[in-house]
């Protein structure tokens, strides 16, 4: 641990005291990666909102331009025909009620799951298990939905969903440090976008307080929030 230690201070001493723009601090991200694996790009969003209340809760999707490197196992609870539907659309998993039951039997191999609206009341006897894992369907998110095979899609494709914390700050990845550079650049600003969209008519004063972004075992870049804002005009 002492190793690791070393490298994560060598690295945080290359990141500069100013703040950055994403297109200056992504390809510091990657210069900076000491670890063996590929390390997942994240970015910490602090929003000036505060969550205790209903109407400024901030949450939504994203359909990342260039993914995230690694294709979700998806799990698609429902009857009939959307079984079929679910499968061409290359659900891993599909199923109706019996699939409710295995997963209240402890079967947890599937990183993201949709359900039909009709089987919501099945689906949501799993509160318990899938709630903390932030995998409970919800129409909101567009895993409620008759559109089996759209969700499924993109959730394949590099659907990220997005939610402010406690603290009011929005954690989500938006790529690997493997990708070419230009790729995380318009994956990030995509996710900045969606959530700037998601703002509450109930948030006052600054949206965007504040951007970080790292690798999973790299340093914190500071980047500029107005750089990022301005980008959307």
């Amino acid at each position: 641990m002492r190793s690791v230690g070393k490298k994560f201070a060598a690295a945080k001493a290359q990141v500069p005291a100013r703040a950055l723009t994403l297109e200056e601090a992504v390809p510091l991200v990657q210069q900076l990666k000491f670890a063996k694996f590929d390390e997942t790009v994240e970015l910490a969003i602090r929003l000036g909102v505060d969550p205790k209340h209903a109407d400024q809760m901030v949450r939504g999707t994203v359909v990342l331009p260039h993914g995230l490197g690694k294709t979700k196992k998806v799990l698609v609870i429902a009857g009939g025909e959307k079984q079929k539907e679910a499968q061409e659309a290359g659900a891993d998993a599909v199923g109706g009620e019996e699939l409710v039951e295995k997963i209240q039997g402890g079967w947890m191999d599937f990183e993201a799951v949709v359900a039909t609206p009709d089987m919501m009341r099945a689906v949501g006897k799993l509160g318990k298990v899938l709630g903390p894992r932030g995998l409970m369907p919800n129409p909101k998110t567009g895993t409620v939905t008759v559109d089996i095979a759209k969700a499924v899609r993109e959730i394949k494709a590099g659907k990220v969903e997005f939610r402010v914390d406690k603290t009011g700050i929005v954690h989500a990845p938006v790529g690997k440090v493997s990708f070419a550079t230009e790729r995380l650049v318009a994956n990030a600003h995509a996710l900045v976008d969606s959530i700037i969209k998601a703002k509450p008519a109930a948030a006052k004063g600054k949206y965007v307080k504040s951007v970080t972004i790292s690798s999973t075992m790299g340093p914190g870049i500071t980047i500029d929030p107005t750089t990022v804002e301005a980008a959307r005009r």
